[in-house]
């Protein structure tokens, strides 16, 4: 009888610790206002309309594309602009960056009505002036370069380091495009730099991967992928000798992590049916240290890593399509533990792209997931559910222009760790996350210091004396220089 009732004791512990790991997630879709069936893709973060807050930007398949902000304890669409909501284009992949450095964002909608190759509808370029949302690439000046390739992701890359972006384009069955503001037009410079391959474009990053200027890093379909070190404005791909070439698997999504805690991003990766890799930079090479648990092969499509919980470990967050989403904690020397996220895995969910931000400014990270491809399905939001004694802390990061420095990399050091971010470019697949850094405070943490290293390489250092705010540092001219 009493070994009876321990057996009984031990079976009841091990399904309640089971029950709180399978409900990490709270369910909060139902904040979303006009919520309705149908396809959809990408998702950015940025502040569309300038009022210091930041929206999750949907992108729509035939549907208008959404600024979904949040408002009254409800997250609505704040966006009725036909130029912006576009309904007749078919958008795919989204990001926002300052290309001419006047420090609001343009956003660039990836249009992509057809698989591969010649496409029928260009992409868009979306400005706001006095309240207006325009399409810079419908100006006269600007249609010599359009777009009229199927492509798949966008990230922007600050390639000189002076806070003026250009948009790399990974398409599909023609050249990568990268387009930067030059003499007051939009320019295609993707030949000049290095980067107008023919590929099956899919995911793409950027960042300080190799260099102190900012990389690229490119998944690829049915060929190798790229890694492009940045040599003082021109791109050079490195990727054999890296050892990220990844010849007989097909990219999806990919994410920059710090997955040793070292202060230094490494790549996630995630392949369509196939491996998933973890590539962590050893030397002259990147070394796949993930566990087999995490390379299982999967529909994967955004790749997301973030400190989903508040406890100052990150975690990985893999959205599949059409078979259960999973979850894994980055523990110390990378290793990976799977969460159990069965109660909102979304298993017969059509996931297409994922963002985090924190939209209601609470200190913890929602999670919206966009679907689609081959049905009608809403979007879906989550939020961790933190213990109350967890706390956080978020750091924005803007350039000389006062624009997100979307490329820079924030690293915080603590008595327990050296722990790097990026300032999201683009990532995940086809999206974009919040340009914010944004840390859980670890058990026993004390002695923060933040360092900035900017686009150009230069770095400030900042001492942190709260916890559980966010502050803003802005690019300045005292910032050191890398040795």
């Amino acid at each position: 009888m009493k070994l009876k009732t321990v057996f009984v004791t031990i079976l009841f512990i091990f399904i309640s610790i089971k029950s709180v790991s399978a409900n990490f997630f709270n369910n909060i879709t139902d904040l979303i206002e006009n919520n309705y069936e149908s396809l959809r893709y990408g998702i950015s973060v940025a502040d569309v309309n300038n009022d210091g807050a930041y929206e999750f930007i949907v992108a729509g398949f035939g549907s208008e594309n959404l600024a979904l902000a949040y408002k009254n304890n409800k997250i609505t669409n704040i966006v009725d602009d036909t130029k912006f909501t576009d309904r007749s284009s078919f958008t795919i992949g989204v990001a926002a960056c300052d290309i001419d450095s006047d420090g609001y964002e343009e956003i660039y909608f990836l249009n992509t009505d057809t698989y591969s190759g010649e496409k029928k509808y260009s992409d868009r370029l979306i400005d706001l002036k006095n309240n207006k949302f325009f399409d810079i690439f419908e100006q006269k000046k600007n249609q010599l370069d359009l777009n009229f390739t199927a492509g798949r992701s966008v990230v922007c890359v600050d390639r000189k380091g002076n806070g003026k972006y250009g948009i790399y384009v990974a398409n599909y069955g023609g050249p990568t495009r990268f387009y930067e503001k030059f003499k007051g037009k939009i320019k295609d410079k993707a030949a000049e730099l290095g980067l107008d391959k023919i590929t099956g474009g899919r995911a793409v990053v950027a960042g300080h991967i190799l260099s102190n200027n900012i990389d690229i890093f490119a998944a690829n379909e049915r060929g190798v992928n790229f890694l492009y070190k940045n040599v003082d404005g021109t791109f050079y791909d490195v990727a054999s000798g890296y050892n990220v070439l990844d010849p007989y698997e097909n990219g999806r999504g990919t994410a920059l992590s710090d997955i040793l805690y070292r202060g230094q991003l490494d790549i996630v990766s995630g392949n369509w049916d196939g491996e998933h890799r973890i590539f962590v930079k050893k030397e002259d090479s990147f070394e796949d240290i993930a566990n087999s648990d995490f390379k299982r092969p999967s529909k994967i499509r955004t790749v997301i890593t973030a400190d989903f919980d508040n406890d100052g470990y990150d975690e990985i967050f893999l959205n599949n399509i059409g078979e259960p989403n999973k979850l894994f904690k980055i523990k110390e020397n990378g290793k990976l533990e799977e969460i159990d996220i069965t109660s909102n895995s979304e298993a017969n969910g059509l996931g297409t792209g994922a963002a985090v931000a924190d939209i209601d400014k609470d200190g913890i990270l929602e999670l919206l997931i966009a679907h689609g491809e081959t049905g009608n399905q809403i979007l879906t939001l989550y939020k961790a559910k933190v213990k109350k004694e967890k706390n956080y802390l978020r750091i924005k990061a803007l350039n000389k222009n006062g624009a997100p420095a979307r490329g820079a990399t924030v690293t915080l050091r603590s008595n327990l760790r050296k722990h790097s971010k990026t300032i999201d470019s683009g990532s995940g697949y086809l999206c974009q996350m919040e340009p914010v850094a944004h840390y859980g405070i670890r058990n026993g943490e004390k002695d923060f210091e933040i360092q900035i290293k900017w686009t150009n390489g230069s770095i400030n250092n900042y001492k942190i004396t709260e916890t559980g705010k966010t502050y803003i540092f802005k690019q300045n001219k005292m910032a050191i220089s890398p040795s």
